[in-house]
């Protein structure tokens, strides 16, 4: 029974990817027809054109599963896990500061402004005496 599965995947796997790729397809095909002429006042389109968007959509914005920060290219964090192997702790810390100060630019999370303790405090009102 074992060899039999075995034998047969190799041909309801592509079977599978085939129809998945072409449901998908359908979808971008309706939605596209259905929403985009009426909103953008533009051309329906066709079957293969919408399966032709979605491979497009997913070269340029990748396949699979997002990382911790929206995604990016595996040559990228193979790169970065790379250089976190060779750095020390203070190093590896020093990054993580420096990432976060340029990534929120000040700010917490959801853009809320959050005060370091670094920066001095702004002198209260003195007229309030």
């Amino acid at each position: 029974m074992r060899k039999t599965f075995y034998k047969g995947r190799f041909i309801f796997i592509p079977i599978i990817a085939i129809a998945f790729l072409s449901l998908i397809s359908f979808i971008v095909m309706q939605l596209w027809n259905n929403l985009l002429p009426d909103i953008l006042h533009i051309g329906a389109i066709t079957f293969w054109q919408a399966m032709g968007i979605f491979i497009l959509c997913k070269i340029l914005f990748g396949f699979g599963r997002p990382g911790r920060f929206g995604g990016g290219a595996p040559w990228m964090r193979g790169r970065m896990a790379e250089r976190f192997k060779h750095m020390s702790p203070e190093d590896r810390a020093r990054f993580k500061e420096q990432f976060g100060d340029r990534m929120c630019r000040g700010r917490g999370p959801r853009g809320r402004h959050y005060w370091r303790e670094d920066e001095p405090a702004k002198p209260a009102d003195e007229t309030a005496d």
